[in-house]
């Protein structure tokens, strides 16, 4: 990672509707692109290419996260949230996690046909899947190519339990099969909103549906059935940490019956995109943030360290937490995500494979 000297600060090309600044090289690729300097300049155009997945349910066993199961139907995310902890995960593909990540993404064509083979696996044990827990699952070329959709069909044919974590509006497209699955106690939707202003918004998120409008989109999933947390998240010193309370009972008027919120995070190459935005869009506020976020990291930009990394530590971190409990207790919010559970007893695992036609790509003919 780069030192505090070599982050550059000077003016940078701001492209609409992107977040990243520059193009920095991953920790496994040294090299980089950079454009030219200077204030105006067309958007890089998105890319989006299908791949066909091997497997298709990740697990975790952390002990910060409410779930243990989770789907990622895209790689990259258009939404271009400068702050984006899946940003790394661009690295593993040969990509840079700055620019790359927002405009060169894959998604999983054969995502639904891999996730019945993988609930039909006799040793399969049926536990809630979170869609949602790396790339948004509603981001803008969900819209063309409807992976997500594709996979709640999956779930709700087999009566799976799933939770959804986005801030995109389009959730609401869904929401007959999402209110068929509630219904049952097998789905909730978590709605992660960051600022309710504008301007904040369109630098810090660029690409994603406005607060507004995901303040809407809370509404009519409540109103369907859908039971909805708020996600202020991630919190940033300075920046929107102000908004927390207002965020939180603005969710609660929507219909929202859950909160929760996390501290901005920033591993491996997301410190050096976000400080680089930072200095660009907030000069003289820039080093009171970097200060804040270290006084709650123990003096460090990032702790990795389970049970610190989601809250931080220290004088901050401490009236943060305070001033979240105290603003849902007078709310009557629940606090926690509620994005793990889910009903199992009801799940019927697909018929088995058939025996027939070519074996999926990336697979063995069933033996058997």
């Amino acid at each position: 990672m780069a030192r505090d000297e070599d982050i550059i600060v000077k003016q940078r090309s701001v492209r609409k509707g992107r977040g990243a600044l520059s193009n920095r090289g991953s920790r496994f690729q040294p090299t980089r692109s950079e454009w030219e300097d200077g204030i105006e300049g067309p958007s890089p155009v998105t890319e989006c290419r299908a791949v066909d997945a091997r497997s298709i349910i990740a697990r975790n066993t952390s002990p910060d996260i409410p779930f243990n199961q989770s789907i990622n139907p895209y790689q990259g995310c258009e939404h271009g949230c400068v702050y984006c902890y899946a940003r790394p995960t661009h690295a593993y593909l040969d990509l840079s996690p700055g620019v790359d990540f927002e405009t060169r993404l894959t998604y999983k064509r054969n995502a639904a046909a891999q996730l019945e083979r993988e609930l039909a696996r006799p040793g399969y044990t049926c536990s809630c899947i979170t869609l949602g827990a790396n790339t948004d699952p509603y981001q803008p070329v969900e819209k063309k190519y409807r992976i997500t959709r594709q996979l709640l069909e999956v779930l709700q044919r087999q009566r799976h339990p799933v939770a959804i974590i986005t801030k995109g509006a389009l959730v609401t497209r869904d929401i007959d099969i999402l209110a068929d699955m509630a219904a049952e106690g097998l789905c909730s939707v978590a709605i992660s909103i960051t600022t309710l202003d504008t301007d904040l918004k369109r630098l810090l998120e660029p690409r994603a549906a406005s607060g507004r409008a995901r303040l809407a989109s809370i509404e009519s999933l409540a109103a369907a059935g859908i039971p909805v947390t708020l996600l202020f998240a991630p919190v940033i010193p300075a920046l929107n940490d102000s908004e927390m309370e207002t965020v939180l009972a603005s969710s609660r008027d929507a219909g929202a019956s859950a909160a929760a919120y996390m501290l901005l995070r920033l591993p491996l190459e997301i410190r050096d995109l976000f400080f680089e935005w930072l200095h660009q869009h907030y000069p003289l506020r820039a080093e009171h943030v970097i200060s804040l976020l270290r006084q709650s990291r123990g003096g460090t930009d990032y702790d990795s360290r389970f049970g610190h990394r989601m809250r931080g530590t220290g004088t901050f971190a401490d009236l943060l937490a305070q001033r979240f409990r105290v603003a849902c207790k007078r709310l009557g919010l629940t606090q926690g995500e509620g994005t793990a559970g889910g009903r199992t007893d009801l799940f019927r695992p697909p018929e088995k494979t058939r025996r027939s036609g070519p074996a999926p790509a990336g697979n063995q003919f069933e033996l058997f």
